[in-house]
């Protein structure tokens, strides 16, 4: 019996080629799937994620390249897959195998993870010399996933997005996961979604209003890390593309996390949190020519995946610009059409507010090279939906560096605020011209083509890396349990131990820590631009030295909340620098800096100092000291009288600063000082200390003060 033979007693009609995937109505469910050159497709029924199909239903209409067909009868909840036929020739990137169960590129939902038992999910025969020009014809249906049919439906009542302007948000980067899975969350269903709702009083305390998910899209776990007996716990291999990580869900129903997904967005909304997803379009879960066929290899290999090859097998291999064996093929339309289905989708039905784009330089690569005008980047600017929503790119991948290279529409992680503010604040030489521009809000790399301040995600620290205690307390990265003999991850983090590798109880050395910390929540909440913090270290979360916990799906990775209490003094110190930001606009800059006075009050927007009453050592690289004035009455929204003066000191020694004069009506006030104790470190609001030396202020040795000009 032919794999393609129909088996069915259902009702099939013709159906339409559009949308692709499954789409339920009232009297059944139209499939359609898209392959340039497949010859057949069969579509397969199933009542159990690792039973036998119950029917096989060839798909025999054919539009646009889309194999379509109307099965009547089909509801929501129904299991599905494909086998798709057509030429074997990997040499020249066709890799049709009908032996190997398919998963819809477009499927909302599915069943859970594929197995590779025995090899099974590979095309080609592992023993064969000829390797993946050769044919594996061992059936895996039961070992792949199976798509979902999915009910959009969804009661969205009350449901008002909360559309934060940018120079307004505060991002926390978050795994969804990891926030409450530890025993200590005190949740009731730890790890979810559900349960990450039940932690969003923390978010709103903290001053959180977006959320940046790591991936939450349905991923494949390879069997490098299965073997090992870890996961891919940070979710970088996408399987399927518009549906919600299954792992995440609550309830015991497949496909249940769709609405318990679109549940906790709802809440978030109404606590006047954004959410943002970390997406990942650069490539598939499917790496590199000796990976497994799942998808979209199977379906059309050389539409979806940027090839390459010597002159004689010229499509046999993948671009790998991403690192993981492969990358999609953004010069394709309908590949094009594919990312941009996808983010339609989690825009317009899952009610997302914006999307972090991992490696996202592939995704402007056309004849292997960068474009910002690349046909992608045209489609998005162009789109109704997405025009509209918030578009972060992190700006480079295994070959290209692109910071403030892309449309003027997209925000960018700023790399080089990183390592510039790392830099400066672990003692290096030579950092004072390049720490200005970062502080202002880096117009050398945004102000040229119309973008704005806040078009500068400003981070120092991410999921990729170093938490903000490791990187004060760790020289050296310690990856030893991803069970790689360390030499994963970065070696080069500019971090300091501040005396002392790792753990200590040394009092001098931990309170130089905490005085480091906060330096670096001043830096980066008190720059222009857009702040994003990587969730956990608000309290002092630590990963115990590994930078690349990519695949520690344990206390490694998960928030340890007993940390809540035992470090509640810099919880407050990180709420408190986050509502002053929000009390003084001249923190959250629409526009650059001029270095003008705009207003002719005798103050420039901004006005840089040194130390002892001179200006700026710009050229001594030994300099590590530096300050600077902003002018309230310049900022461009929310007017007031007030002036803000910020010391960077990371130098060892006490530093003289010669305060400029505050005018006939203000007085300077001392706001922060992280050289001082807790409850001393930030004075919130009506609790600032007017100085007695009205005219200097000494910084301590490595701290950041703040003082505040006011009536």
């Amino acid at each position: 019996m032919s794999l393609f033979d129909v088996r069915t007693s259902r009702k099939v009609t013709a159906g339409r080629f559009y949308p692709l995937g499954a789409s339920p109505l009232a009297d059944g469910t139209n499939f359609a799937l898209y392959s340039r050159r497949a010859t057949e497709v069969a579509l397969l029924l199933f009542d159990e994620p690792d039973g036998e199909p119950t029917d096989v239903i060839p798909l025999e209409s054919r539009t646009r390249y889309v194999f379509h067909a109307f099965v009547h009868g089909v509801r929501p909840g129904q299991l599905y897959g494909y086998r798709v036929r057509g030429p074997f020739d990997p040499a020249r990137g066709l890799r049709f195998n009908e032996h190997k169960l398919l998963v819809d590129p477009y499927a909302k939902a599915l069943s859970g993870k594929p197995r590779n038992l025995d090899n099974l999910l590979l095309g080609y025969d592992v023993t064969s010399s000829a390797q993946d020009l050769s044919q594996d014809t061992r059936d895996s249906a039961r070992f792949v996933p199976k798509a979902i049919v999915v009910d959009d439906a969804f009661d969205w009542t009350g449901d008002t997005p909360p559309h934060v302007p940018f120079e307004e948000m505060f991002i926390y980067e978050v795994h969804l996961k990891g926030f409450t899975a530890h025993p200590s969350s005190g949740v009731k269903q730890p790890g979810t979604y559900l349960g990450f709702i039940e932690k969003i009083p923390h978010l709103v305390e903290l001053g959180v209003n977006a959320v940046e998910f790591l991936p939450i899209q349905e991923r494949m776990v390879g069997d490098f890390l299965a073997e090992k007996g870890l996961t891919n716990y940070w979710g970088y291999d996408t399987l399927g593309f518009f549906a919600p990580e299954s792992a995440y869900r609550a309830g015991d129903r497949l496909g249940a996390e769709v609405a318990e997904f679109k549940m906790l967005v709802r809440e978030l909304h109404r606590a006047g949190i954004e959410v943002i997803l970390d997406v990942v379009y650069n490539h598939s879960a499917e790496g590199s020519e000796l990976g497994p066929t799942l998808s979209l290899r199977g379906i059309d290999n050389t539409t979806y995946y940027a090839l390459s090859g010597p002159p004689h097998e010229p499509g046999r291999h993948y671009m790998n610009w991403t690192g993981c064996g492969n990358s999609l093929n953004m010069s394709d339309a309908h590949v094009i059409r594919f990312v941009m289905d996808s983010l339609r989708y989690w825009a317009k039905e899952m009610h997302v507010d914006g999307f972090r784009f991992d490696l996202a330089s592939v995704l402007g690569r056309e004849g292997g090279r960068f474009q910002n005008a690349a046909a992608f980047f045209d489609a998005v600017s162009q789109d109704p939906v997405l025009n509209t929503v918030k578009l972060i790119a992190e700006p480079w991948d295994l070959g290209a560096y692109e910071v403030g290279n892309f449309p003027v529409d997209w925000s960018e992680w700023n790399g080089r605020f990183r390592d510039t503010i790392r830099k400066f604040e672990k003692g290096d030489a030579g950092q004072l011209g390049e720490l200005a521009s970062r502080l202002t809000g880096s117009s050398d790399l945004y102000g040229h083509d119309g973008r704005s301040a806040y078009n500068s995600v400003n981070f120092v620290t991410c999921h990729d890396g170093f938490t903000l205690s490791d990187l004060v307390s760790y020289n050296e990265k310690h990856n030893e349990a991803n069970g790689e003999g360390n030499r994963d991850g970065a070696s080069d983090n500019a971090s300091w131990n501040s005396g002392v590798e790792g753990e200590t109880t040394d009092p001098d050395v931990l309170s130089l820590r905490a005085r480091r910390a906060r330096n670096l929540i001043c830096d980066l909440l008190f720059s222009a631009g857009t702040p994003m913090m990587l969730g956990g270290d608000e309290l002092l979360r630590t990963q115990r030295g590994n930078n690349n916990a990519y695949c520690q799906d344990n206390d490694i990775s998960w928030f340890d909340w007993t940390l809540r209490q035992r470090n509640a003094d810099f919880f407050e110190f990180v709420r408190k620098a986050i509502a002053f930001t929000r009390r003084f606009s001249a923190l959250q800059r629409r526009t650059f800096f001029s270095g003008k006075d705009v207003n002719h009050d005798g103050n420039l927007d901004v006005q840089w100092y040194g130390v002892e009453g001179a200006g700026p050592r710009w050229g001594d690289p030994e300099c590590r000291t530096i300050a600077y004035m902003l002018d309230g009455a310049e900022a461009d929204r929310a007017p007031g009288d007030y002036l803000v003066f910020v010391i960077l000191n990371a130098s060892w020694n006490p530093h003289r600063i010669r305060l400029p004069d505050p005018g006939d009506t203000r007085r300077w006030h001392r706001i922060v000082d992280t050289s001082l104790g807790p409850g001393e470190d930030f004075l919130g609001e009506g609790h600032e200390v007017e100085l007695e030396h009205a005219h200097q202020y000494v910084a301590g040795p490595r701290s950041t003060a703040v003082l505040l000009a006011r009536p």
